[in-house]
């Protein structure tokens, strides 16, 4: 019995191990997955929809009409006279309506507030996604650098792996001392400290992605796809201060905030406007005055302005709205002009790198190397040669994700993305 139990579990565990072994790599997500998951779970953006929610309910509320007033009454109910046992033979019934009429269009003018509010709430909102895009993308493309870095790392091993087993077989000739090949194995563990680097930067920077996404995924599910080379922009700096005026959500914003300031003037104004109430009243009285209607207007006297200060403190704060909406383009023009420089200045040194470094390195590796087989380069031109390569490669890998994070500034200055 026990043996058979042995036996059961031993086949268990090769089940699990088969199928550990089959299971599928994690599918991979683009940048649109990414943004799509990011927005479905984002707390931050989805309290920042209720805000949005909440200010649409507030254009119901501003819109309300005035409520008519209702009045009804009993009067001359006789408690104290002869006639006390009859206390209602003189009692008649009253009834009265009234209506506040607003006028200078201040119910349109409420709501025409309301949706203002209502605007602003949605920039605010575009505005945050923008800021918290920014973080993702930032996130995103360090996951792409980290991963060419790996694949960098692990394309050296493999060519230094060929060169060792190559001069193995040269050691064993007698070509070349014990004490070189010992030297060649030595270096060996650089190009091994590379590639575990670069494996712990790939996971700490998946970890940082998961964050973002609020995913409880194992950090060994996920992983990006997505195009780790730089293309030249097609766009100028003209362009793009542009489209910046025209997309930007945080001068929208303050555009919609200088809108409700001038509306919340003209209702300042209408509201110092006086309104009628308008009414309209009946009794049953006992003859000889019988049943009767009567109409009533009541016009409040404006003796004194009540709204003075409400007037002046819309106008002043449509002033104070113009130069917060001047500092926020200038700001936002700024914000192009630095990060269209900064991304200059990052292709000026990837260009040399693509049309000339990476090729120059590569031919100087593989001359060296094919000379120090055949004895014609010493030990240390050939050491140098893998380690100008390798310092190229990854100076390049570098300058990649520094004109990633630069492309990224200048989407997140302009407010979208016009440079993949």
């Amino acid at each position: 019995m026990e043996r058979q139990v042995w036996r059961l579990s031993i086949g268990l565990l090769f089940v699990a191990a088969a199928s550990a072994q089959s299971g599928s790599p994690p599918r991979a997500l683009t940048w649109q997955e990414t943004q799509d998951r990011f927005r479905a779970n984002n707390p931050t953006l989805a309290a920042g929809k209720l805000n949005i929610d909440e200010a649409r309910a507030d254009e119901i509320t501003a819109y309300l009409r005035p409520n008519p007033n209702l009045n009804l009454g009993l009067d001359q109910i006789t408690l104290f006279t002869t006639s006390y046992l009859r206390p209602l033979w003189q009692t008649y019934a009253y009834g009265s309506i009234d209506y506040l009429h607003e006028r200078r269009h201040k119910r349109e003018l409420r709501l025409a507030s309301a949706r203002d509010a209502t605007a602003i709430a949605i920039a605010t909102q575009d505005d945050l996604e923008r800021n918290l895009m920014f973080n993702l993308r930032d996130a995103f493309d360090r996951v792409l650098l980290a991963k060419a870095v790996v694949g960098i790392a692990k394309e050296n091993i493999a060519y230094y792996d060929r060169l060792i087993s190559i001069n193995r077989d040269r050691f064993g000739e007698g070509a070349i001392s014990k004490v070189d090949f010992q030297r060649l194995e030595l270096q060996r563990v650089q190009f091994e400290s590379d590639l575990q680097t670069s494996l712990v930067n790939l996971r700490t920077a998946k970890i940082d992605l998961l964050q973002l996404l609020r995913e409880r995924t194992p950090v060994d599910d996920i992983d990006i796809r997505g195009s780790f080379e730089f293309t030249e922009p097609v766009t100028d700096l003209e362009e793009l201060r542009k489209i910046a005026l025209a997309a930007r959500p945080d001068l929208r914003e303050a555009q919609e905030t200088l809108t409700k300031a001038q509306t919340d003037h003209k209702l300042a104004v209408a509201n110092g406007s006086t309104d009628p109430t308008f009414g309209i009243d009946g009794s049953h009285q006992a003859p000889p005055i019988g049943t009767y209607i009567g109409f009533s207007v009541s016009i409040p006297l404006r003796i004194f302005d009540k709204n003075q200060g409400e007037k002046l403190r819309t106008q002043l704060d449509i002033t104070r709205t113009q130069k917060l909406e001047d500092a926020t383009q200038i700001a936002a023009l700024h914000d192009v002009d630095a990060s269209w420089a900064t991304l200059q200045s990052t292709l000026e040194l990837l260009r040399p790198y693509k049309t000339k470094y990476l090729r120059e390195a590569s031919d100087i590796r593989d001359t060296v190397s094919f000379a120090y087989q055949r004895g014609a380069a010493s030990l240390l031109d050939f050491l140098d040669a893998q380690r100008e390569y390798r310092d190229t490669q990854l100076n390049y890998l570098n300058l990649v994700g520094s004109y990633f994070s630069a492309a990224n500034q200048v989407n997140f200055s302009v407010g979208r993305e016009v440079i993949q």
